[in-house]
């Protein structure tokens, strides 16, 4: 009998970056399927609720990074559709410079004798 895979919670400050990595590869999505394109690339290891989601898509649109139109979803509903802003794309390749920085400080950490540093 196999094991159940585990549905984690997304990490602290990184939902904001998923978002946006998203729709920059995806191109406008709504809401809904922005949350499931996440679940798809974490190989459905991480869930999203409404009440994950949108509080994020709301602050990252006052912030400037995504904007929003109305439009038609592929089952014919009324949806919002979220693209991503010029400023979305510089904050994207902002934050991904930091992650790829932080990743490498804690891999140090990893390596043979690095927590001796």
């Amino acid at each position: 009998m196999g094991k159940k895979p585990v549905k984690n919670e997304v990490w602290q400050g990184t939902l904001a970056l998923m978002i946006l990595k998203t729709l920059q590869g995806l191109g406008p999505l709504h809401g809904y399927g922005v949350a499931r394109r996440i679940e798809q690339t974490s190989g459905d290891r991480l869930v999203l609720n409404y009440g994950t989601i949108y509080p994020a898509l709301l602050k990252l649109e006052q912030e400037g990074y995504i904007a929003s139109e109305w439009g038609v979803s592929e089952n014919n509903r009324k949806a919002k559709f979220y693209k991503l802003t010029a400023a979305g794309k510089r904050q994207v390749a902002r934050e991904q410079r930091e992650w790829q920085e932080t990743t490498d400080i804690i891999a140090r950490f990893f390596e043979p004798g690095g927590e001796t540093l």
